[in-house]
């Protein structure tokens, strides 16, 4: 019998995995098809992310550095030009974006602030890692079902090689803002989920500034330059508010028709409890995401962390542990994540005039909304 059974081996789970396996726990994981396949996440991350993966991993996975981002308050199609004259269509060309430059309020540090990287090449590199710890990892392997006894759980896992049966002293449900996983443990769904879409420009961009639109309902739209891979283009807004067509705007905005695209959920607000008898969640399962990105790779796997350090495999109330060192760590960066996020939907002058009165060179740390109150944050104020 496994000490913990892994279902999901993004980066929350692959995380996991590798820090269990190093201290010395028989891990299996489980992945429902190839790894970080298919695409349905950003790839634009702090540069904290390289504290979790190997020395040569910014070699292979890094794509742009960004210092800044644009925000916009109207929507791309409402600004400037919409793509359907000359001036406009030279400008997608370029890469430029289609916005006056009175609607552009800029937040930017004269040092690199994020970095954009291979997403894919980001979930099989941290697989990796876990494999290389010793754990077991399993593509084209899809958990069906979890049964949750006294002393274990039962797994039961279909491959190409047909159904069987796995059993755990512990489950680690990873697996997404769907989870399967909550779903057989009974435990509760985030508070929200958002409809997010992608898109894909090849044509090379290395500008160091995002833009971010707050048109799309009570949530954002973004342009992320992605160097030689091209523009990703993405925006989410909560299901039912016409998400596509949303999408279709912001292509016209910027002159560009995007055919690689991709959509998938994103959780916002963890439900009051990630821990059941014998199992518990991890990243986009728990809902440990920043709410107002969506991002949660960060937060995720240093739930994850939090985990390996607190869970005892054969002692179950030391769940409530991980419960509560997780909650401790970042519990109030979602909290005022939650604040921030409120101000997307404020009325357009009073965006406006917040963002005109705020922008300029900040201190902040992009997964860190506490950085607010910082004296780095409190310096760049005094000095803009």
């Amino acid at each position: 019998m496994h000490d913990f059974a892994v279902v999901g081996c993004g980066p929350p789970g692959a995380r996991f995995a590798r820090r269990a396996a190093e201290e010395g726990y028989d891990v299996v994981a489980f992945e429902k098809g190839r790894v970080g396949e298919p695409l349905a996440c950003s790839g634009h991350v702090s540069t904290d992310v390289w504290g979790f993966t190997g020395p040569d991993a910014r070699d292979e996975l890094f794509q742009n550095r960004v210092r800044g981002a644009r925000f916009h308050v109207a929507g791309a199609a409402e600004n400037g030009d919409s793509g359907r004259n000359g001036n406009a269509d030279e400008r997608a060309r370029k890469g430029g974006p289609q916005f006056d430059a009175e609607d552009s309020h800029p937040f930017y540090k004269d040092e690199t602030v994020s970095n954009v990287i291979d997403r894919v090449g980001l979930d099989r590199h941290l697989a990796d890692l876990a494999r290389d710890a010793g754990a077991d990892v399993r593509e084209r392997h899809t958990v069906t079902g979890v049964d949750e006894y006294e002393d274990r759980v039962e797994l039961t896992v279909k491959s190409p090689e047909g159904t069987e049966t796995v059993a755990a002293k512990m489950v680690a449900g990873a697996d997404g803002p769907r989870s399967r996983v909550r779903d057989e443990l009974g435990l509760p769904e985030p508070g929200e989920l958002l409809h997010g879409v992608l898109g894909f420009d090849p044509a090379p961009d290395h500008q160091d500034f995002v833009d971010v639109h707050l048109s799309a309902p009570r949530f954002f739209a973004w342009r992320i330059p992605r160097g030689d891979a091209g523009v990703e283009y993405g925006l989410a807004a909560p299901p039912g508010d016409g998400v596509r067509d949303l999408f279709e705007e912001l292509q016209a905005g910027y002159g560009v028709e995007l055919e690689n695209r991709c959509s998938g959920a994103i959780p916002i607000g963890p439900p009051e409890t990630v821990t059941s008898r014998r199992g518990f969640l991890l990243g986009d399962a728990a809902a440990q995401t920043k709410p107002f990105t969506g991002g949660g790779i960060l937060y995720g796997m240093t739930a994850a962390d939090h985990a390996v350090e607190r869970i005892d495999p054969d002692w179950p109330p030391t769940l409530a542990d991980y419960e509560s060192a997780w909650r401790d760590d970042l519990s109030r960066e979602i909290r005022l994540g939650h604040l921030l996020r409120r101000a997307y939907s404020l009325p357009e002058p009073v965006q406006r005039l917040g963002l005109g009165a705020l922008s300029g060179e900040i201190g902040v740390h992009m997964d860190r909304p506490t950085s607010l109150f910082s004296r780095e944050q409190l310096k760049a104020w005094l000095t803009s």
